[in-house]
């Protein structure tokens, strides 16, 4: 624990990645019923250790940061790329926390016993070997590294080429770790190739992996779930609203759309598109556009709405359906609160959606007919996220909708079975 994939000394591709997933297979096996203060154990150990060796981090980080505008990463993707002493104690502290979440392998979903005696359990248990495809951004290695293995999976990361170095390192220390705490060989194995192809190889070992989750760009995303032999966790992307009713207290619903499109841009939780109701629209508008032009924000928006402000640009439909991830945010006028949640399940992600009001049956109202992985009601969409809720780490948001739904924490990486046991019963 890991085998790192050399660049240069791949004969058979094909080979080492199974090998690679046959050894995930073992390990999660032996970690589904590892003993929670063992994971534990690993956690805080694999904290204190990133922090110790903050300076060897910074130093293979320094590398993907030298190389990145070869890449050419944007000035935030270099950003979400940089670690410093700051971040990486951040990323221990996440260790941590996990490590204090209560562990979800063995829980005991519900249990009853039949009219005839027959005790009938349902446990939560791991879903075995995850294989984790996700963008340049090195702290997510160790997030995942952590989730996983608290849930009782052994997991295969497929991080970006733009933090290979950084990534490694931060696997070299857990993996140290790991030895010396006793995790199974195999429980976390980073690929070391940047080779596309690697990629294509582990979708189609539906054998030993049981699922994937990609995390990145839709591109990315839409191949996975076209090549995968496993169940894919994921979503496609985050075209997110804020709706702002005709009770809403406006100043609450500027300082929301601000929050919810300025705060970062480029992340999958941010707003892209604002409806407003036609009977606040003549006095919203102007407000609100004001504050988007106040931070560079291009406002592409419908008829009626370009007519009450000054500075838009007239949307086309492809707009509404847009995830901009920068400063764009498309704008339509809407006569009722219906007509916004058919415009928001027509061109949303089914991601985050939110509104403003303070009319109690239009929020539940709302809730009720918007078919997103979170709804809100007075707060901003940048609220759906796993260290948010209290999850912990999280892997991931999905806007699926069979098993995980929403950030995917500790609990969405696990299944359960039904433990059934009797004295003698057979069945007549």
């Amino acid at each position: 624990m890991p085998e790192l994939i050399s660049e240069t000394k791949i004969d058979d591709l094909s080979a080492v990645c199974r090998q690679m997933a046959q050894s995930a297979k073992v390990a999660s096996r032996k970690l589904a019923i590892l003993d929670t203060a063992i994971k534990n154990r690993w956690l805080l150990a694999s904290a204190d250790r990133l922090v110790a060796k903050t300076e060897d981090i910074i130093a293979a980080n320094s590398r993907d940061l030298d190389a990145a505008p070869g890449f050419g990463l944007t000035d935030a993707a270099i950003d979400r790329l940089r670690l410093d002493a700051e971040r990486i104690a951040a990323i221990a502290q996440g260790m941590r926390e996990v490590a204090a979440l209560p562990d979800p392998v063995g829980e005991v979903i519900d249990g009853f016993t039949r009219p005839g005696g027959l005790q009938i359990l349902k446990k939560r248990v791991p879903l075995g070997v995850v294989f984790f495809i996700y963008e340049s951004r090195p702290n997510v290695t160790a997030d995942a590294a952590a989730i996983c293995v608290k849930s009782g999976n052994a997991v295969i990361l497929r991080g970006g080429k733009e933090a290979i170095h950084s990534s490694r390192k931060i696997i070299d220390l857990l993996a140290e770790v790991g030895r010396e705490c006793g995790l199974p060989t195999g429980a976390v194995q980073l690929v070391g190739t940047t080779d596309r192809q690697a990629v294509g190889q582990f979708l189609k070992m539906n054998e030993s992996i049981d699922v994937t989750i990609p995390r990145g760009g839709e591109s990315l995303i839409r191949r996975v779930a076209a090549e995968a032999t496993m169940p894919v966790i994921k979503h496609f992307d985050g075209n997110c609203h804020v709706y702002v009713d005709e009770t809403a207290d406006l100043e609450m619903a500027i300082k929301i759309i601000v929050n919810a499109k300025c705060q970062r841009m480029g992340v999958c939780n941010a707003c892209e598109s604002l409806l407003v109701h036609s009977v606040v629209a003549a006095t919203f508008l102007p407000r609100i556009a004001a504050a988007l032009k106040a931070e560079s924000i291009e406002m592409r928006a419908d008829e009626h709405a370009l007519s009450l402000f000054d500075g838009g640009v007239p949307a086309t439909e492809a707009d509404f359906r847009t995830e901009f991830l920068g400063p764009i945010i498309s704008i339509a006028v809407v006569d009722s609160l219906e007509a916004a949640c058919e415009h928001i399940n027509r061109f949303g992600s089914h991601h985050s959606d939110a509104i403003v009001t303070s009319d109690l049956r239009a929020a539940e109202s709302f809730t009720q007919l918007v078919d997103s992985s979170a709804v809100m009601v007075n707060a901003s969409t940048r609220f759906n996220d796993g260290g948010v809720f209290g999850l912990g780490a999280e892997i991931g948001i999905s806007t699926d909708k069979f098993h995980a739904r929403g950030p995917c924490g500790l609990k969405e990486l696990t299944t359960y079975k039904y433990i059934v046991r009797g004295d003698g019963h057979i069945r007549e």
